[in-house]
């Protein structure tokens, strides 16, 4: 009696909330779905361009949005609203919802995005693995980005993960054996595997002294991988003008800093020597084959920032 009571209050779907058509139109069968989280690790605000440049750019129409207050702690991640002389308005309500994209050719995906959830991640899953089924979902992509130390003067790295070796061969920079904090993606990776889904997750490379700015050129990176795996032709444009923009500000800034030129420097070598094949476990590797604190790197960047910008 009491599993069955359990089994329906906890009945994944009634996480969301979707479109009577979802799942009785074949148009939305047999797509393949992106999906993107924000609020963990979210370096260079990788997710959070690319999710505002799909949206923004694409025709797209929303199919299910999720519950936040089953799934968010709104005192620990505060929405923002604006107080204007003397009310309120413009509040920032938390969303995670489910859309259907099409790509600059015509032809329709099946877009995840939002904030992670704190909360339930495995009733969540469940809810997304069904979603999956029933759709019969041809691949399922994901996205998020870590720092790094690396120079941004090389191309953006990446590695990748997941049950489709042919989209995982040759790719990653990085491949390491390592324990690391679970995000909800992991999970959603995880249970998605184990349905027999299709699945491939892509970790961007950014900068560690650039990680607490947008910083495009990830965007754009991620957004290049996230089209090969899935044949979308997904909107760069504006991200790459950004890029430009972003890369002129950065070079100034490093003329004018000795400090930050030998920071760069060194980071452009130990990624060269990796590069050229010297055996060492990453790119995060010293001489010593030790992890250096990525603090310590991206320490003289910050402090030249904070002195050219007092104001920040």
């Amino acid at each position: 009696m009491l599993e069955r009571i359990s089994g329906s209050l906890l009945d994944p779907e009634t996480l969301y909330a979707s479109n009577p058509e979802l799942f009785r139109n074949p148009e939305f069968r047999g797509l393949n779905l992106v999906m993107g989280f924000t609020g963990f690790a979210d370096a260079g605000h990788v997710v959070q361009q690319i999710t505002a440049e799909l949206l923004d750019t694409l025709d797209s129409e929303r199919v299910a949005v999720f519950d936040a207050d089953q799934l968010i702690d709104y005192r620990s991640r505060r929405p923002h609203v604006s107080f204007v002389e003397d009310h309120l308005q413009d509040y920032q309500a938390p969303t995670l919802a489910l859309y259907r994209l099409v790509d600059g050719l015509g032809n329709p995906f099946l877009f995840l995005a939002g904030f992670e959830p704190d909360l339930q991640w495995e009733r969540f899953a469940r809810a997304v693995v069904g979603i999956v089924e029933k759709l019969d979902v041809n691949l399922v992509t994901w996205i998020h980005s870590i720092p790094m130390p690396v120079p941004h003067t090389r191309p953006v790295g990446v590695t990748v993960h997941g049950n489709r070796p042919e989209l995982i061969e040759g790719i990653s920079m990085w491949k390491p054996t390592v324990e690391v904090p679970a995000a909800v993606g992991h999970i959603l990776e995880l249970r998605l595997m184990e349905a027999g889904r299709n699945v491939t997750g892509y970790v961007i490379h950014v900068p560690h002294y650039l990680a607490e700015a947008e910083y495009p050129p990830a965007a754009v990176a991620g957004l290049e991988y996230l089209g090969a795996a899935t044949s979308l032709m997904l909107p760069t444009d504006r991200l790459r003008e950004a890029g430009r923009e972003v890369g002129r500000q950065i070079a100034e800034q490093i003329v004018s800093s000795e400090d930050v030129q030998q920071v760069v420097s060194r980071l452009e070598t130990r990624y060269d020597e990796k590069a050229e094949g010297t055996v060492r476990r990453s790119l995060l590797a010293d001489e010593n084959d030790q992890l250096p604190n990525g603090e310590v790197l991206g320490a003289a960047f910050e402090a030249y920032l904070a002195r050219e910008n007092p104001g920040q």
